[in-house]
């Protein structure tokens, strides 16, 4: 398994690739093979300070311009990203474990937000306000909130940063980028790449490094108008809390433990394809994962035997793009590989049965956090793996009875980002869409795209990532009011 060496990559600040000003670097490790496969400058507070006052400064420019001149140059950012696809998603296989397939995902969304997002801001229009007395027209207009801070997962390392980039950009905020320390390296590229294209100084700002230093930093601070993230519902409490130094909007996608949901009539093969995409794609580190795998009690055992067989069948590995058949690769560490365990060994302890894998495989290098697809049957409310947002390649599957039954144990979540169900009945399909307490009702099919809203309810987040209403983060509204 012979990984790629990446070299040493600099923090983008004000247009300039720059050192940490401590001269800290960071190790990125590749999770196939433990090895080490670039370095990074490593961020500290006086970094973040510094990436503070260029995006002020950067935003002074930015709003200035006209959306025809801002989309110029997001045009000219896509083609210089297009021009690096290959080079970007060989980084997002090393850095994080993806297939070389599945890195696509990432370059489409950076490539379809930079397109995307300046038509949808020249289709905003002007809310008209009637006046019932006739002494005044009224009328409301929107413009840029100001600085933006983006803190970023590690798991879809571009995709993360097309959905901010987008709405960021063409609404004329400035942004500051902070990518998780554990996959920054793409993010890093297209730190060079914007350099090299000499995007305008300060409108885009890259840098990673810890938390309690360089997050906070951002965070605390009074000038950015905007946070916004992708990550935990831990790490979201965490940032609401520190930014009440002024304030500040917020716009958050956070953790999910999305239900499965199999009825009786549902179109079984379509259910069972998205069951194992949904469970093992990406290792199953995905926010919209399905967590809970619901299964009707006249179809359970005939489910369990196809997602047994099917799920036996994929093919795991280092996917590179000379390995095209690759499915899954590594979780993204060992830490997050031994919760995995953590939470097999808490379900069957307490009566759920591992139906199949649950091992490291063999064949992989030792120093990799491979581990094998799992499939736990009869978990219950109990059990960590029906209360925790699993992140990972471990499908917990549950049979019912009764349409109560299934929309009380699928609410039983303090989370609300994505939901599932598949069924051919109308009438339960409108109670579900009604009753499911979830961001996104997704009925016998699953679709995602930049045009379509991506957000949570409850604890999985505020506001949405993709389409029109993305672009509310990023803006504020003034009343208009004239004398007749």
């Amino acid at each position: 398994m012979k990984t790629q060496n990446f070299g040493y990559k600099k923090l983008y600040i004000d247009g300039q690739l720059v050192d940490a000003v401590a001269g800290k670097k960071a190790d990125v490790i590749c999770p196939a093979t433990g090895e080490v496969i670039a370095q990074v400058a490593e961020a500290g507070k006086e970094d973040a300070e510094k990436a503070l006052l260029a995006a002020q400064k950067g935003f002074k420019f930015w709003k200035k311009l006209s959306l025809a001149e801002r989309t110029e140059w997001m045009s000219k950012l896509r083609s210089a990203v297009l021009d690096k696809e290959h080079e970007l998603r060989t980084a997002m296989v090393h850095e994080m474990g993806k297939t070389y397939e599945g890195a696509y995902e990432d370059i489409e969304a950076v490539i379809n937000a930079l397109e995307w997002y300046p038509n949808a801001m020249k289709n905003l229009r002007e809310e008209q306000i009637p006046d019932y007395e006739n002494t005044h027209t009224h009328k409301m207009i929107q413009q840029p909130a100001g600085v933006a801070v983006a803190y970023l997962a590690w798991n879809f390392p571009l995709l993360n940063v097309g959905f901010k980039l987008g709405p960021a950009l063409a609404a004329g905020c400035s942004l500051i980028i902070k990518p998780s320390a554990l996959s920054p390296l793409s993010t890093y590229m297209i730190g060079e790449i914007l350099h090299d294209i000499n995007f305008p100084a300060g409108v885009v700002n890259i840098l990673s490094g810890p938390s309690s230093t360089v997050a906070t930093t951002m965070t605390t601070s009074k000038i950015p108008a905007v946070l916004t993230m992708i990550g935990s519902t831990a790490t979201g409490q965490k940032i609401i809390a520190d930014s009440t130094t002024s304030i500040k909007k917020l716009g958050m996608e956070l953790g999910g433990n999305a239900p499965f949901i199999i009825f009786e009539d549902a179109d079984f093969d379509k259910a069972l394809d998205l069951a194992v995409i949904l469970s093992f794609w990406n290792s199953g580190q995905i926010c919209v994962a399905a967590n809970r795998i619901f299964v009707h009690k006249n179809i359970y055992e005939k489910f369990m035997k196809a997602f047994i067989k099917r799920t036996s069948e994929l093919k795991l590995g280092f996917g590179t793009k000379e390995n095209p058949d690759i499915f899954m690769g590594p979780v993204i560490t060992k830490k997050d590989r031994q919760r995995m365990f953590d939470l097999v060994e808490d379900a069957t302890s307490k009566g759920a049965k591992l139906e199949y894998g649950g091992n490291i495989p063999k064949e992989f290098p030792e120093n990799g956090n491979w581990m094998e697809p799992s499939i736990v049957s009869g978990i219950d409310q109990n059990m960590r793996l029906f209360k925790e947002e699993t992140f990972g390649p471990v499908a917990g599957v549950m049979r019912f009875d009764t349409d109560d039954e299934v929309l009380n144990l699928a609410n039983d979540t303090e989370f609300g980002l994505a939901s599932y169900i598949f069924t051919n009945n109308h009438q339960r399909i409108q109670r579900f869409t009604e009753e499911l307490e979830f961001g996104e009702i997704q009925i016998n099919g699953v679709k995602y795209a930049i045009y379509l809203p991506h957000g949570g309810i409850k604890n999985s987040g505020i506001g949405h990532d993709c389409s029109h209403l993305a672009l509310d983060d990023y803006l504020v509204k003034k009343r208009v009011s004239t004398a007749i």
